[in-house]
């Protein structure tokens, strides 16, 4: 019926536009159901991601998740390890190694799984994993076990899409608080993983204001998409 009707309408773009809406909608509202069952994983999958266990239970069904949205065409999944409810939430101001030794223990064995099932199905090579957070901590305790926020020297990983693993890209100082050797920014992350997806940062534009802009500025010039791709 939307067809016979755009059929009289062909000119109109805003039409064709809201067809191709409902019917993207129906199709993701048809399929999601079967996406979010993990019933139907075996044991052994759910043993990999830790799940029914009291640790890791809750971040192995986010991976676990991510995996089925992946192997039915998803193109991009995020998930987040912890929440700013209660015991969840990953405050290094107050007790940074309690926090971080709780956190590694619910993540540690969820994303392994997440890794070695994505690459027991093929899928590890044409998916790229990228684990990151929004800064680092601060070298020096702050109050009384706690570190503050710090944006000028942390730590993030990425695996899949080609990327030859098992190297370390740049160091910090002797004191961790400051990256020194070949530092790489947050412009130069985003226009290697752009790269990675097939799509130049510098194409990839949009006009506002009588300005072309990008998501990596007017930087990005350091992408280090060769370094990671070549051992």
């Amino acid at each position: 019926m939307n067809r016979r009707h755009f059929s009289t309408r062909e000119e109109d773009s805003t039409l064709e536009a809201r067809i191709s809406s409902y019917e993207l909608a129906f199709r993701m509202q048809s399929e999601a159901p079967d996406a979010v069952d993990l019933t139907k994983e075996s044991a052994a999958t759910k043993a990999l991601y830790g799940i029914d266990e009291p640790m890791t239970d809750d971040f192995g069904r986010k991976c676990l998740l991510a995996r089925r949205l992946v192997e039915r065409g998803v193109r991009f999944v995020q998930l987040y390890q912890g929440t700013n409810l209660g015991d969840d939430w990953d405050d290094a101001h107050l007790d940074l190694l309690g926090s971080h030794n709780k956190m590694a223990k619910k993540s540690d064995q969820p994303i392994a799984g997440l890794l070695s099932d994505l690459e027991s199905r093929g899928l590890l090579d044409s998916t790229l994993v990228v684990w990151s957070t929004e800064f680092g901590r601060t070298p020096l305790a702050e109050g009384k076990n706690g570190r503050d926020h710090h944006p000028y020297g942390f730590t993030m990983w990425m695996a899949g899409a080609g990327i030859a693993g098992g190297r370390v890209l740049g160091s910090t100082d002797e004191f961790g608080l400051r990256a020194v050797e070949q530092r790489k920014d947050v412009h130069d992350v985003h226009a290697t993983l752009l790269r990675l997806l097939g799509m130049d940062h510098l194409k990839l534009t949009y006009r506002y204001q009588s300005r072309d802009m990008r998501l990596t500025d007017v930087h990005g010039e350091n992408e280090f998409t060769s370094w990671l791709l070549n051992a």
